[in-house]
């Protein structure tokens, strides 16, 4: 059991400590040290094995938190990391991009700093690699039956492994050059290198997961082609529609959503010599949109010299603590502050943005701003409070509001819901025999830690139509979660 004193004797809460700035910002490498082992234990020696682990309820994998913490605290990493992989194929993508729900409702939370799980999952699954733990495991039995994933992001490379490691044939079809999805193009290698990816499709090619990249499903190959030379087809494509800002000057040059700057910087960093880069060097950038996207332009817009950068927020900042409306075990929205937001840069909160404006050229030059108010439950620009901002460059990093869905639709008949997403019943199957989706396309956008779990989960509903029942394991949905509670 865990050391039932240890929160008590460690009440600091401590985390690895980030590169120098000065230092990071000349790199594109992950801007953490190496997380300290002797650390980390006292640090999970903290968890205080709780009689109700409300941790489980804050992880959609519904990962044994308490297990692999005291494992951790008594030096069992072997052990850790097979714990650990019985609920999470990939811990190296959550344990650095998931925000990690589980710790805000760590029962050590009520009225001290919560258990570092995040960093503890980060420091199990390095060690395993460092190790040599992390092996192959190809299926004891070949069924027979053929699955086609579309989509290799973190839904679709979890229901790919699950499905090959039960027996089934298994091709991931990807749409750009190379497999991983958004982890691979839309995440910057300061938050994560692409190692990280490379050696789990390493794993998953020698348990007999085949790959196809570069092939469009609806373009290259239709639905229909799809679905008639495969047993089952599971969706997976995401959610990529990006939010738009239809405000006067939204056509002007310069101004681009956050992924159409993203992605090319990603691939050049990857030695790649995309044409459509967007440089920021020497550039005054604004970013619209306070979230893990808009964090992702900033670190990129300074690593590639921008003359300065500024976040702007429609909406108020965020409190530091949890406000009465969002009690423990909530995840609450707080301020955050990422490593990007620590090498400069300014952020604006209550900022509405009126127009952009443009130069003698047609390109953008600044931003006409406005404080925001409150007008019957809606946030307009307050009359009288317009000023402008140098831009020249601005990005949206708005969110998304959907899959990109007209193809499945158009070809397999697959309704898309209201919210943009595609319609799916509550164990992933479609309109259509045989055709399921998992992650951001069927629940919107969503945590990188969901995306994983809808794709384990519809792995087994795949699994239970191919073969009658399944013996994969699947997280429980969230409904059935709360109403165990």
């Amino acid at each position: 059991m865990a050391n039932p004193r240890g929160f008590m004797e460690t009440t600091q809460r401590e985390t690895a400590a980030r590169r120098p700035v000065s230092v990071r910002i000349m790199d594109w490498k992950e801007v953490y040290d190496k997380r300290d082992g002797a650390t980390v234990a006292r640090q999970a020696g903290r968890c205080m094995d709780c009689g109700v682990p409300f941790c489980h309820q804050g992880c959609p994998l519904g990962n044994i938190i308490p297990e692999w913490n005291d494992l951790v605290r008594r030096g069992e990493g072997h052990a850790a990391i097979e714990r650990l992989h019985a609920t999470n194929n990939f811990p190296e993508f959550t344990g650095k991009l998931c925000p990690a729900p589980c710790e805000s409702a760590c029962v050590l939370g009520i009225n001290q700093p919560a258990v570092t799980i995040k960093e503890v999952e980060a420091s199990i699954i390095q060690d395993a690699w460092d190790n040599d733990w992390v092996q192959p495991q190809p299926p004891e039995r070949i069924t027979g039956k053929t699955v086609a994933v579309v989509g290799s992001g973190p839904a679709g490379l979890a229901a790919a492994q699950q499905l090959t490691r039960a027996g089934h044939t298994v091709a991931v079809y990807e749409r750009e050059d190379r497999i991983g999805g958004l982890l691979r193009y839309g995440i910057p290698d300061f938050k994560m290198e692409k190692g990280d990816i490379d050696r789990r499709l390493d794993q998953m090619r020698a348990e007999g997961t085949r790959f196809r990249a570069g092939v469009n499903i609806g373009v290259d190959l239709t639905w229909e082609a799809l679905r008639k030379r495969f047993d089952a087809v599971v969706v997976a494509t995401g959610a990529t529609i990006p939010r738009d800002l239809p405000i006067p000057g939204r056509e002007l040059s310069g101004v681009h959503f956050a992924m159409d700057y993203l992605v090319p910087a990603n691939r050049a960093v990857a030695g790649e010599t995309p044409e459509n880069l967007i440089d920021a060097r020497g550039k005054h950038v604004v970013i619209l949109g306070g979230g893990d996207t808009g964090a992702d332009c900033i670190g990129t817009a300074h690593r590639q010299g921008a003359a300065s950068v500024t976040t702007l927020a429609i909406g108020k900042q965020p409190g530091t603590e949890r406000s009465d409306a969002q009690p423990w075990p909530t995840m609450p929205t707080l301020f955050e502050f990422q490593s990007a937001h620590e090498e400069g840069g300014e952020r604006a909160y209550l900022v509405s943005t009126v127009e952009f404006l443009s130069d003698e050229d047609g390109k953008v030059c600044s931003i006409r701003v406005a404080e925001t108010e409150f007008v019957d439950g809606r946030r307009v620009p307050k009359a009288g409070t317009e000023r402008e901002i140098p831009a020249d460059l601005v990005f949206l990093a708005l969110g998304f509001t959907g899959t990109e869905g007209d193809t499945v639709r158009d070809q397999l008949g697959l309704p898309i819901a209201t919210q943009g997403n595609l319609e799916r019943d509550n164990d992933y199957r479609t309109n259509q025999p045989g055709v399921f989706v998992a992650g951001d396309a069927g629940r919107g956008q969503s945590l990188i830690v969901w995306a994983i779990a809808e794709g384990r989960a519809a792995a087994a509903a795949v699994d239970r139509y191919l073969e009658g029942t399944s013996s994969l394991p699947a997280p429980v949905h969230a409904h059935e979660r709360a109403l165990s509670l």
